[in-house]
């Protein structure tokens, strides 16, 4: 398999998977005009690619009886995605009175090119000899008709495309939202990939129609628009799932810095836990229910404090400082450290009196979030106390 059959599989595979992606959002959304926009772009780049694909196009072009009838079909597809970028691009970037309007005379005027551009292949009729994908356009370049028509349809797709990197371009100077700026960014890039492609083929066609061979071109032209396709598939898609994996990474960091101080109050007050877990080891696995699990993980650890308030009392009483900040995570881990081997010791709750000082209870009007947060700066604060005690312990 070559290169060019790789990375159109590559894109054809992209492009159909960020479709289905894209679907759910689409029912949910029915009526918003960006999200419509947004999965043709997505279709119409997956089908772009997978039509054209060597071992499909040859029985859709015996199938429908013209050797090269895909060509048209996938630079239709072409047109529709690179008109679906700009309907996506007005939406989000002009008022809504204002993106409607810009919006339908843009797609009336894709729609009038769409119209041109398969009127102008079935006028010229180009060479019908049967021809694989990367070298059906070169055998017709050295006709004049279908030169014109050639391009024509390449300066539709840079027109669009500059158009495509200005607007892109803007969105990453002005949005707030990280995974949108990288992803504008990434379309940013693929539109100038893109641009390089169509440079590529006004070479190619001129160069061909003046008598000079311009096949040693060909490889360079299907790589940069394939890694340009690939480029603003990805940059359409990373707002959407980006944000989701992120959010999944930072829960799971959470759940993992949380583990210490979980397993040391467990070990002390066991009646904490939920279901009883299996090893410490098991924590490092990624974790099915992932979001349950860290609640389950927060509120297992609040348990705890409830159920140690006798020896963090005591705990408070013995690290009276006036200079120490009374909110700081290190003052709050000590003072669990502190508790939890006294626990370990035997000193119960019948041994100590006392009630936990409002710094060290659990901070109310605090969201979930913010929970997680604290809990996890003291975690990380128990662990390195814990870690030292043991280096000391060995040293001595």
């Amino acid at each position: 398999m070559t290169l060019y059959d790789c990375l159109s599989h590559l894109c054809a595979v992209a492009g159909i998977a960020a479709f289905l992606y894209q679907l759910p959002e689409l029912a949910r959304r029915r009526n918003d005009a960006a999200v419509w926009a947004l999965s043709s772009y997505f279709l119409a780049s997956g089908l772009s690619f997978l039509i054209d694909l060597n071992e499909i196009r040859n029985h859709i072009a015996a199938f429908l009886g013209h050797p090269n009838i895909t060509t048209v079909v996938t630079q239709s597809a072409v047109v529709v995605l690179t008109g679906a970028q700009q309907v996506v691009l007005i939406h989000w970037s002009k008022p809504p009175h204002e993106a409607r309007a810009l919006a339908k005379r843009c797609v009336y005027f894709f729609l009038g090119t769409l119209v041109t551009v398969v009127a102008l292949f079935f006028l010229i009729d180009p060479y019908r000899a049967p021809a694989s994908a990367e070298n059906s356009l070169l055998l017709n370049m050295g006709d004049p008709g279908y030169a014109l028509y050639l391009l024509f349809y390449v300066t539709v797709c840079a027109v669009g495309q500059v158009a495509t990197l200005h607007m892109a371009y803007r969105h990453t100077r002005v949005t707030h939202r990280p995974w949108l700026r990288v992803g504008m960014l990434a379309v940013t890039v693929g539109a100038a990939f893109i641009l390089v492609y169509c440079l590529i083929r006004y070479t190619q066609t001129i160069g061909t129609q003046l008598g000079y061979d311009m096949r040693r071109l060909e490889p360079t032209y299907w790589l940069a628009g394939s890694v340009g396709s690939l480029l603003q598939l990805f940059g359409w898609t990373v707002p959407a799932w980006g944000s989701t994996v992120s959010l999944w990474i930072s829960n799971y960091h959470a759940y993992l810095r949380l583990s210490p101080l979980w397993w040391a109050m467990y070990r002390v007050v066991p009646t904490i836990a939920l279901e009883p877990p299996r090893s410490p080891w098991f924590d490092v696995l990624l974790p099915r229910g992932l979001r349950f699990r860290l609640y389950r993980r927060v509120i297992e650890i609040l348990d705890g404090y409830l159920e140690l308030r006798p020896q963090l009392s005591l705990a408070v009483q013995q690290c009276s400082d006036p200079e120490a900040e009374s909110n700081s995570p290190d003052r709050e881990a000590r003072l669990l450290h502190m508790a939890v081997q006294a626990r370990a010791n035997g000193c119960g709750s019948a041994q100590l009196s006392g009630a936990l000082s409002g710094d060290e209870a659990t901070k109310p009007g605090m969201n979930f979030s913010d929970e997680v947060e604290r809990l996890t700066r003291v975690a990380v604060a128990f662990a390195r106390i814990t870690a030292d005690e043991r280096g000391s312990v060995r040293r001595v």
